[in-house]
């Protein structure tokens, strides 16, 4: 292994500030376009088009809702059909046990829909952003201090294949950084 090899793995990336929402806004443009993967912005507010500019995709989480609300839309038809109209059929006021009682299973279909999704975007997100995670590099960075106040931030991480610490650092200075933090592991 080399030397530099070495540095980037106790190196966990770069944090650059940069001056405002629209020069953070062009610099993502300028990073997504030289092609690196592991990296981020942070800003105090939502900078409208940002997900575009980061060449962010589609979320994945409007499909994992549509798996989750399903899934407990079935299991909640399921457990109250097979228990009221199969192994013990439920005769209220002289109604049918079947298929045709279906607007008396309505309620708790429903909420067992909505349970199912909810807790499909608490535990995706969950795995997806790696919580809880008690302690993150970017926690020791002073300029990280200023993401929920008045920094517009940019993290590249040292993990991403295009990083190397030297032209990294040259990059970030082109495209508009003021100033830019190592952030160690």
């Amino acid at each position: 292994m080399s030397a530099s090899s070495d540095n980037s793995k106790s190196l966990f990336g770069y944090v650059a500030e940069f001056p405002t929402a629209s020069d953070l806004y062009h610099a993502a443009e300028k990073v997504h376009e030289a092609g690196f993967r592991r990296w981020d912005v942070h800003t105090p507010y939502p900078v409208h088009g940002m997900d575009h500019a980061m060449g962010l995709g589609k979320s994945w989480l409007s499909a994992g809702v549509l798996v989750g609300g399903t899934t407990g839309f079935l299991f909640a038809l399921f457990l109250q059909f097979f228990t009221q109209v199969s192994l013990y059929p439920t005769v209220v006021q002289g109604k049918p046990t079947n298929l045709f009682t279906m607007p008396a299973f309505f309620p708790v279909t429903f909420e067992l829909t909505i349970l199912f999704s909810g807790f499909t975007i608490l535990f995706g997100l969950l795995a997806v952003i790696m919580l809880p995670r008690w302690n993150h590099p970017l926690f020791t960075s002073k300029l990280f201090e200023k993401a929920t106040d008045d920094g517009f931030l940019m993290v590249i991480e040292a993990r991403d294949p295009k990083f190397k610490k030297e032209k990294t650092h040259d990059f970030l200075q082109e495209i508009g950084a003021g100033k830019i933090e190592e952030v160690a592991n």
